[in-house]
């Protein structure tokens, strides 16, 4: 059965669901079981112009949507001439796009028809209505997903679809973060079941120690690239195994590694039994990497000698590691390791020993086996995902390469970016059409192209970035009123926010080296910088810690503590509940990106290049991917890139050095305005950001990147 048979078979199956759709607009159902309408706004725009409070409120999930609305409406829709024409030109374009042989990928490489790359990830961050990630990770692979349906590339992925996704953060009265967990309905979300060749549900099995394990596999459909997600919250597991899959991150260390044994060997046996055979396996993070050892399991059962298996496996494999954070590289001790392996190294033909020393790594409590490790050891290409982070990553790993110098490690960088469609505000779409023309996201990728930027009026990217700060104004003001009813108490300061005074946007994981309270670090400082009558400065705040992080839970709390107080308070504001949609609407809506990690420990960050693309200017410590995209005119630089003889000093010098260009530079630009009432010089930084920025930080480069210099290589070696 084809693909998009099999997809249409689950979506009829499911039509009692919803509400008799008129058969004009029939195939509103069929786009909302595709997430490429997550990242064409006219697509989303069918829905919301049937009824925009009921979109709202079924939080943009399209899914959900036909489910509730009120037959009337979309009978009204479909009577409506011009709901009509534009319901044609978006299902036209869909239907372009979906059977679209002039690919990317086609045009280059047509004769790699034989390639099949398989991306494996802990966490997909596709859409606020798919609560399956967690933060910057989930997010990159979202991007990279879409990316390689935009550039036509053979390519799965393979994750877990979480029944009580992530959390959903409150803030308490003090400002202690609770953490929320709900079911996902899955008849609401746009996932069906996936199903074998001959209609047969695929359900993988995997041992534990004395049980085995099932996961039903389900499919979502992200343009051409299909994401299969496995669900452990099935009969017969016990109850125990059916929370497996159900939190993203949750639980103890034998809750991690009996995930990561499914999302690994799992993984590989879902692909085989949708009869998918791939080229190339690419393991995003470690999480994944136990699919190394089922890969060499399935070559050593077909009688390959293990040397022979590893050395083969090894060729077909890719791997990105994200963190130069100790504490974010998995590793298991060894009595876990032998309990949950037991009874598989003997199927590899190895030793205990023999089967350890794959990982082994010492840490400071002992011996562990070490996922990045076996990652490492278990693939052919690696890269860091900056050009620093690569530098960071050759040094961390050194030691599994003693006989080679530091520089020489095998550990190149490939350079995140972002999924530009998925992350420009609609309006600054409408100015980028009239500045590079209509076709313009088909090169997105050219310098050359975004130069045009510069031409571009300041009074029409002025009026664009103020309307930008006005949605945003909105959305907090309402993010607010929705927590004080919650809360029963009524707000202190209202309105909240103002859309004309200069506005800088944090937001991020909340981990302590991201260095949230930097800013806070001489509140007196602080308060005259924010209350200046003649140029006023307010600072939104958001991001979520990690439930067991409580020192990022207690920066949580004194950023909303600090904001309570006067001189702070109605200049300062925490928004709760960091997702998606609130992300867009901080990187789209703000005057200034601020970013102030303790360098080198961010790999990359992407939050500060979805800002570029949209007129945002970087204010940001040297770490990352800012070292590559500075050049003096597109931004500030807080800091010097170099190492510091203790913590204490490195925040004391960047915070002052932060302080001063605030202070003497970021804020007087902001607010030097013509006698037409608009900042020039600020918008010649920003067209700099712009055209500097948009093109080159981008899924589109990056997964370019990943297609020539680690898939077809290592597919090249199979041939």
């Amino acid at each position: 059965m084809a693909e998009a048979e099999e997809a249409s078979l689950n979506i009829r199956s499911a039509d009692l669901l919803f509400t008799p759709i008129p058969e004009r607009i029939a195939r509103l159902r069929d786009l909302a079981y595709n997430l490429w309408w997550t990242w064409h706004p006219e697509a989303q725009d069918l829905y919301r112009h049937i009824d925009a409070d009921l979109w709202e409120e079924d939080y943009h999930n399209p899914v959900d949507f036909l489910r509730d609305v009120r037959q009337r409406k979309l009978e009204e829709a479909a009577a409506n001439p011009e709901y009509l024409a534009e319901y044609d030109r978006v299902m036209a374009a869909f239907d372009r796009y979906m059977a679209a042989e002039d690919t990317w990928y086609r045009r280059t490489f047509g004769n790699a028809n034989d390639v099949t790359i398989a991306y494996f990830s802990a966490e997909f961050g596709l859409h606020e209505s798919l609560p399956i990630y967690s933060g910057g990770l989930g997010v990159l692979a979202g991007d990279h997903v879409k990316e390689a349906s935009d550039l036509g590339l053979p390519f799965v992925a393979v994750g877990f679809i979480y029944p009580q996704g992530y959390f959903r953060q409150r803030l308490d009265q003090s400002g202690w973060q609770e953490a929320i967990y709900s079911k996902l309905n899955f008849a609401d979300i746009a996932a069906t079941q996936a199903l074998t060749a001959d209609g047969r549900e695929v359900v993988v099995e995997v041992d534990l120690p004395g049980r085995t394990i099932y996961a039903k596999v389900y499919r979502i459909q992200v343009g051409r690239v299909s994401l299969f997600l496995m669900d452990t919250d099935i009969h017969p597991n016990s109850p125990q195994d059916r929370e497996l899959s159900a939190r993203l991150y949750g639980g103890d260390q034998e809750m991690r590694i009996a995930q990561e044994i499914v999302l690994g060997i799992g993984g590989v046996r879902a692909l085989r039994q949708l009869g998918i055979h791939p080229t190339v396996w690419h393991m995003n993070e470690g999480h994944s990497a136990f699919l190394v050892l089922e890969l060499v399991r399935e070559k050593v059962a077909q009688g390959m000698p293990f040397d022979e298996a590893w050395r083969e496996v090894r060729a077909q494999s890719v791997f990105t590691t994200h963190t130069p954070v100790p504490a974010g590289n998995d590793a298991f001790p060894l009595h876990l390791m032998e309990k949950y392996f037991n009874h598989f190294w003997p199927h590899l033909g190895l030793t205990r020993e023999q089967f350890f020393d794959l990982a082994l790594q010492q840490q400071s409590w002992g011996a562990t086996f070490a996922m990045t490790v076996l990652a490492l050891k278990g693939s052919h290409a690696h890269n860091g995902v900056s050009k620093l982070h690569g530098h960071v990553a050759r040094g961390m790993w050194h030691w599994l390469y003693p006989n080679v110098p530091q520089d020489e490690v095998p550990i190149t960088s490939v350079t995140n970016g972002i999924h530009s469609s998925t992350w420009l505000a609609p309006a600054m779409r409408r100015l980028y059409d009239e500045a590079l023309g209509p076709d313009w996201e088909e090169d997105l990728d050219n310098v050359a192209l975004w130069a045009r930027v510069r031409d571009i009026p300041d009074e029409r990217l002025w009026e664009v970035r103020q309307a930008l700060k006005g949605e945003l104004v909105a959305i907090a003001r309402e993010r607010v009123r929705q927590r004080h009813l919650r809360l029963g108490s009524p707000p202190q300061v209202w309105p909240v926010l103002e859309p004309e005074i200069f506005t800088i946007g944090f937001a991020r994981r909340f981990a302590t080296y991201k260095r949230a309270t930097l800013l806070f670090r001489e509140p007196e400082r602080l308060k005259a910088l924010l209350n200046r009558s003649d140029r006023p400065v307010q600072i939104i705040f958001a991001g979520k810690a990690h439930p067991a992080d409580d020192p990022g839970k207690l920066f949580i709390q004194q950023v909303y503590q600090m904001s309570q107080q006067p001189g702070f308070l109605g200049r300062i504001l925490f928004l709760e509940e960091y997702d998606m949609a609130l992300a867009r609407a901080l990187v789209q809506g703000v005057d200034v990106w601020l970013n102030t990690p303790r360098r080198p420990y961010e790999a990359s960050g992407t939050s500060g290049q979805k800002a570029a693309l949209n007129g945002v200017v970087n204010v940001s410590v040297l770490d990352g991917w800012w070292p590559e995209a500075y050049n003096g005119a597109n931004g500030w630089a807080i800091g010097e890139a170099r190492e510091y003889s203790s913590q204490d000093e490195q925040d004391w010098n960047d915070a002052q050095h932060l302080y001063r260009i605030l202070e003497q530079e970021v804020i007087p630009t902001y607010y030097d305005r013509g006698s037409d009432g608009i900042p020039h010089r600020w918008l010649a930084i920003s067209k700099e950001s712009i055209a500097t920025i948009a093109p080159v930080f981008s899924t589109r480069r990056m997964v370019k990147e990943y297609v020539t210099r680690l898939y077809l290589p290592v597919a090249e070696m199979q041939a």
